[in-house]
């Protein structure tokens, strides 16, 4: 038998050489590859060397660097410097340079043109280096990104109400202030008052007369008196009167602020649309409508209906001493009501602490995670995004959630309560029917000494937990129905994974306490999850566990 490959390649060594190898001749034809790819490079260079020799004349043009680039990173760096240090108005800046950057393409032109009026005097031809062209062509864009700034943004920014105070501030713009004549105007009798303050803080009282009165404090930003004049005149705070009606009206501006201060007779209906900007109001006697687009609400002592509405931004929102419906939509911050007589009505998100007390009509709140109905709530409710706490309701409670725990305590009507990832507890006050439904989640249910009951219960991997006696079970799944006294009310308990927990408690009063009288000066609701001190309650007997 031979000891040649059959299929040996071309040029091998014939038998009796060092036998045949892949990986060398791998590498020789990379070598050899390689080898082709410097000659064809090298003869590219060399021809392109021919074209620049004969496109200057066959002479050797050295290459010279051009000034215009050391020129502009100098200027920009002395601008950066300049705003940096609060010596130019970074604001002023950059409108100007909106406008003239084109001046600066003619300037780099210029400039190039002198070099090349003193390179044809050279006897030496040269060549300029152009590796500023790009940064010339980068703020080239930049100048038509500040011309689109300021001719859309600067309009479509005042028609938004945007504060702009705090930016023209903020490098370096002085801030000047001037207190503008006081307006009065004599209106009817339950007359109506509209005001509108796009930018600035409004404050408004109740008098005793039938005028109204304005006080309005004007800020301006701006590096003269001449230019401070122009904001102030701008952003003048208007009084018209047209029959029953007054219109209070600052048209504003984004280099200032205007705070008014209005006092309105008691009988006014009062409407007010604010931009940026916080809004008080207190002593009202016809209600309130309000638009606040930025900043925070403070109502307190308003007789009649109050809406607010909240169309952007994160606001936090007190109000105490409604005599009447409060409705609220929009997103909050932090909500605190306290002794609302009317109803109350809420939609939209939540993203503080919600803490209200004392509110003789119903409660109804809606957000993306929590739906709650109350019929009345003579006690407290704490929300946040963890827990969910109402102590002392009156009537049916219908409470809908997900992520959070919930605690309902001493609750004086019918419960319905959903939950998912969190955990429910229920305590009625009397022989209230509850329906508690949890996916994950224990459910704890405290009944009070005297209950009557029919119990229906179910649990998948979990405990049963009563100090009342329950069927036997086993296994995962443990359901069940058993009766506690006569079983007068209704009971549903169930979690798909949690533990059950049916407890024995303390007596409640038979009807709520009344809330006590509401003095001159209210005192302020407790602070969002201040703790609630409860007497202390028996020891339940030894529970049952399945």
């Amino acid at each position: 038998m031979s000891s040649v490959p059959p299929n040996t390649p071309p040029g091998a060594p014939p038998p009796g050489y060092p036998p045949y190898d892949p990986k060398t001749q791998w590498r020789v034809y990379r070598e050899q590859q390689k080898a082709a790819w410097r000659a064809q490079r090298d003869a590219m260079k060399a021809q392109r060397y021919a074209a620049k020799a004969g496109y200057y004349g066959g002479v050797y043009t050295p290459r010279v660097p051009s000034i215009v680039g050391p020129i502009i990173l100098i200027a920009v760096g002395t601008i950066a410097f300049l705003v940096i240090t609060g010596h130019i108005a970074a604001e002023g800046f950059w409108t100007w340079y909106a406008q003239w950057w084109p001046l600066l393409l003619i300037g780099a032109g210029l400039a190039l043109l002198g070099e090349w009026a003193l390179d044809v005097k050279r006897k030496t031809p040269v060549h300029r280096g152009g590796s500023f062209i790009g940064v010339l062509i980068l703020l080239a864009f930049i100048g038509l990104g500040a011309a689109g700034w300021h001719n859309w943004w600067g309009p479509f920014r005042a028609q938004m109400g945007d504060q702009g105070d705090d930016f023209f501030n903020a490098f370096g713009r002085p801030e000047r202030d001037n207190d503008q004549q006081i307006l009065n105007a004599q209106i009817a009798a339950n007359g109506s008052i509209e005001i509108q303050n796009p930018r600035g803080d409004v404050s408004i009282t109740a008098g005793d007369g039938p005028n109204v009165e304005v006080q309005a404090h004007e800020v301006a930003f701006a590096d003269s008196d001449s230019d401070a004049k122009k904001i102030f005149d701008s952003e003048a705070a208007h009084l018209t009167v047209s029959g029953s009606s007054v219109l209070i009206k600052s048209e504003s501006n984004t280099s200032g602020r205007l705070n008014l201060t209005v006092t309105v007779p008691k009988s006014a209906r009062v409407t007010v649309s604010a931009g940026h900007g916080d809004v008080t109001a207190a002593g009202l006697g016809a209600g309130l409508n309000l638009t606040a687009s930025h900043g925070d609400v403070h109502l307190s002592s308003i007789t009649g209906s109050v809406q607010v509405h909240f169309p952007s931004g994160r606001h936090d929102f007190s109000a105490h001493q409604i005599d009447g419906d409060l409705n609220a939509d929009g997103d909050i911050n932090d909500l605190t009501l306290s002794e609302i007589k009317g109803k109350i009505t809420q939609s939209g998100e939540i993203l503080g602490d919600v803490h209200m007390e004392n509110v003789s009509g119903s409660v109804n709140m809606h957000t993306t995670v929590t739906n709650l109905e109350l019929t009345s709530l003579p006690g407290d409710l704490t929300l946040n995004s963890d827990d969910l706490r109402v102590t002392e309701a009156k009537g049916q409670v219908r409470v809908s959630t997900h992520s959070k725990d919930v605690d309902l305590s001493q609750i004086y009507g019918d419960t319905w309560v959903e939950d998912r990832d969190g955990r429910i507890s229920v305590e009625p006050a009397g022989n209230y029917s509850v329906d508690a439904k949890n996916s994950k989640g224990d459910v704890e249910l405290t009944l009070p000494p005297t209950a009557s009951a029919s119990v229906n219960f179910r649990t998948h991997n979990g405990d049963v937990v009563s100090d009342y006696p329950i069927p036997s079970m086993e296994g995962d799944d443990k359901s069940g129905n058993f009766l506690i006294g006569s079983g007068s009310s209704k009971i549903a308990l169930t979690t798909d994974n949690g533990d059950l927990r049916i407890k024995k408690g303390s007596a409640f009063p038979a009807v709520p306490p009344q809330p006590a009288a509401t003095a001159a000066a209210p005192k302020p609701p407790e602070a969002p999850g201040a703790p609630h001190l409860k007497t202390p309650k028996p020891l339940p007997p030894q529970p049952v566990t399945q």
